[in-house]
């Protein structure tokens, strides 16, 4: 019997044993690969930065930019009464979009003041869609013009909520 014990007990040693270092090399090899995430991630994000040197590198500024002139552009054959309600609210969110975003890439040093700020264009944005329903809907553009312009603002806003969820990737 005590032979048997004996033998038992270094067996289930042997085992526990085996079991720690193949736990231990599963750990080591999972901490492995988030290390390289992270320096694959943060290569990256580096080499992200080294290209974007102002706002205006941004894709998402140039797309709001540019949808913001073809706004003043459409909204200069408004009629005359819209001029400080309807044509004075679109031009005024649309570029706002734009200076918002702007600010919040100079602020990126505070993670939680560049979220909020997204936050903001997310707004201006979401209201100049609103905008562009209202034209729509009263005929001051057509239905190619609004399903282009809105389909760019949901654009605009997919890319300013990523930029949100991740603010460390912009930051320094």
């Amino acid at each position: 019997m005590r032979v048997r014990e004996y033998v038992n007990t270094r067996v289930r040693e042997y085992e526990s044993t085996r079991i720690r270092e193949y736990e231990n090399t599963r750990i080591r090899e999972y901490e492995n690969t988030r290390v390289r995430e992270y320096v694959s991630t943060r290569q990256h994000n580096l080499i992200i930065m080294n290209m974007i040197k102002t706002h205006k590198d941004l894709v998402v500024y140039q797309m709001a930019f540019e949808t913001a002139i073809t706004i003043y552009e459409l909204t200069k054959s408004f009629p005359r009464e819209e001029i400080y309600s309807l044509t004075d609210q679109i031009r005024r969110s649309s570029r706002s979009v734009c200076a918002n975003l702007s600010e919040a890439y100079r602020k990126r040093i505070y993670p939680k003041y560049f979220v909020a700020k997204l936050n903001d264009c997310i707004s201006e944005a979401a209201e100049t869609q609103t905008w562009l329903d209202f034209a729509l809907e009263l005929n001051y553009i057509d239905t190619s013009n609004h399903k282009n312009l809105y389909k760019s603002y949901d654009n605009i806003i997919g890319k300013l909520v990523n930029m949100s969820r991740k603010p460390e990737k912009w930051s320094f």
